[in-house]
């Protein structure tokens, strides 16, 4: 009995994506999922026609919802906002394989940024099983704080679960649809994480079980209006776009025109820059040029010019050419 669920559990991820390229599997409106935008859900057949992930962009999650973090304290989800981005990830903890695999594609992403949770974002794992307590959230918690390798970052990791209302209120708010399947004693479920602003707005999802580190990078730098990240995330977010139908960023021609029109200008003004710097710096090098002689002013300035010219010859000195006349007698 326990093989034949293993077997059908198996044949489930399968059909998720789990093995393919897109993990998201049953998701409505991606690649690669069970449902085209307008298709609709009873397409598929059985269960896989009533999973999905339907998105909510632009629109807010409700922040009163009460539910128990990994301590077992009682908290609300609008305590994790207000000051930062949220990377949402809705799992349940004792899933044996899709759940999993989010979590561990997220660490491994998070791991290669810069960007910290705590500092930059709030990353909050929220189980859609009701029967799973504080427990469970602890050890998950501990394991993936493990993984990810930076200890003091523990404050920017929520693990919560809660009840049934609060569940169902925030998954239809994401647009996370999902059942429990009798068959393998397992929920059926899609594959993704969310980015939302501090004010609970959702901004991105990220499908599948493995997330680029630069598309989830500016995913939170848009998403908190971009008041973290540096010049060179300003230029990337000019050059790529967020595709919602395929939850990742894309080049844009229109970006890279531009980029390609401020690196013209900016290689234009190095030039002339150059330029100028130099011709300044060979007019140093040649000196004052001497004045002409009728040009030479009279006074203080006139003898400070002749001093640095030097004595003029007297006339009877000067070399003369046939037919000059000599100069007056007497004269010295």
């Amino acid at each position: 009995m326990h093989s034949s669920k293993t077997a059908a559990a198996l044949a489930l991820a399968a059909a998720l994506g789990l093995g393919g390229a897109a993990p998201a599997g049953a998701q409505g409106g991606s690649p690669g999922g069970l449902a085209q935008p307008g298709e609709p859900a009873t397409a598929r057949p059985g269960v896989l026609g009533r999973i999905g992930i339907d998105q909510r962009i632009g629109e807010r999650i409700p922040l009163d919802l009460p539910f128990v973090d990994e301590s077992g304290r009682e908290v609300r989800l609008g305590d994790y906002f207000g000051a930062r981005p949220v990377v949402l990830a809705l799992v349940y903890y004792e899933c044996p394989m899709l759940c999993t695999q989010v979590l561990n594609g997220l660490v491994t992403a998070l791991g290669v940024m810069e960007f910290e949770p705590g500092r930059e974002f709030e990353v909050v794992a929220v189980s859609f099983n009701p029967k799973e307590g504080p427990g469970l959230a602890s050890q998950k918690k501990a394991n993936y704080l493990d993984r990810y390798g930076r200890p003091h970052t523990a404050d920017g990791w929520h693990f919560l679960t809660g009840p049934p209302e609060s569940i169902a209120r925030l998954t239809e708010a994401v647009g996370f649809r999902y059942e429990y399947d009798d068959d393998i004693g397992q929920f059926a479920h899609g594959a993704a994480i969310e980015v939302l602003t501090p004010k609970g707005t959702i901004a991105r999802y990220f499908y599948g079980i493995e997330y680029s580190a630069r598309d989830l990078r500016l995913g939170v730098i848009e998403a908190s209006e971009e008041r973290v990240g540096s010049v060179i995330d300003d230029v990337l977010l000019l050059c790529f776009h967020y595709d919602p139908a395929t939850g990742k960023y894309g080049a844009t021609i229109l970006g890279l025109v531009r980029l390609g029109g401020i690196a013209t200008v900016l290689a234009f003004v190095g030039f002339l820059t150059i330029s100028l710097r130099r011709e300044r710096a060979r007019n140093s090098a040649s000196g004052p040029r001497e004045p002409l002689e009728g040009n030479r002013p009279e006074g203080p300035a006139g003898e400070r010019a002749r001093a640095v010219v030097g004595p003029r010859e007297p006339d009877d000195m000067r070399p003369r050419a046939p037919g000059d006349p000599a100069p007056p007698a007497g004269r010295t």
